[in-house]
């Protein structure tokens, strides 16, 4: 049987929004709970809450809201097997019983947040026996060393490809991305990566796919059914 392929979403509420509604913050906090429900419904592995404008007020009363909302999915389906994650604060993570964390390449380390979570252990989710999972986001082969040897339990590799959002930010490519799934723990293939060339990621040892706009922009369903057919 092939290994499932493992599928991270990250958020952005602004992309969401679209430009409907500006300076509405209730309506997008809305449209982005309503995406995490449908990427967790489609069987996303990590959700990545990464909405990095918010003050921490902001962001710790949109992780309980997501967190309580994938409680309640767990309820209704026990198979469900989604992990929220919040981007670089730990802290947050630990207060609303969250799944776990993503740091950062230039971030705290992986041995920090281990024990920071070994002295706070009573405020894990108590749904839940699994590790405080922690991912790493990695730009060079190195990154993913370093995070490797710390103790991760998986990283995302970035960018693989070019944006044209982003025209100077330089592509690592497929055998830099290669060369780095040599590590024993899952790495995840990010950066302008589409349904059509997520297979040459995969091929290239890539245990799964991170996308903000892969799962923004497509059904969430279909990108889950395409990426695990490969």
């Amino acid at each position: 049987m092939a290994e499932r392929r493992l599928l991270y979403c990250i958020t952005d509420r602004s992309g969401l929004s679209g430009g409907q509604f500006p300076g509405d913050e209730l309506a997008c906090g809305r449209v982005l709970l309503y995406k995490i429900a449908e990427a967790a419904r489609a069987g996303v592995d990590y959700i990545q809450l990464r909405e990095k404008d918010l003050s921490t007020r902001e962001l710790e009363q949109l992780a309980h809201e997501a967190v309580s909302l994938i409680r309640e999915l767990r309820t209704e389906d026990p198979e469900l097997r989604t992990r929220l994650l919040i981007n670089s604060r730990t802290d947050v993570a630990l207060a609303v019983g969250a799944d776990g964390v993503h740091l950062r390449a230039d971030d705290v380390s992986v041995s920090e947040v281990r024990l920071v979570v070994r002295r706070a252990e009573h405020c894990r989710c108590p749904e839940s026996n699994d590790r405080f999972v922690v991912a790493v986001s990695c730009h060079t082969v190195g990154d993913v060393a370093r995070a490797e040897s710390e103790g991760a339990d998986l990283v995302v590799f970035a960018p693989v490809f070019g944006k044209k959002d982003a025209p100077g930010v330089i592509p690592q490519g497929l055998a830099t991305l290669s060369e780095a799934c040599r590590a024993q723990i899952p790495v995840l293939a990010l950066g302008g990566v589409t349904i059509e060339n997520a297979s040459a990621c995969l091929e290239a040892g890539a245990a799964g796919i991170a996308g903000i706009r892969l799962f923004q922009e497509n059904k969430i369903s279909d990108v889950v059914g395409a990426i695990r057919s490969f």
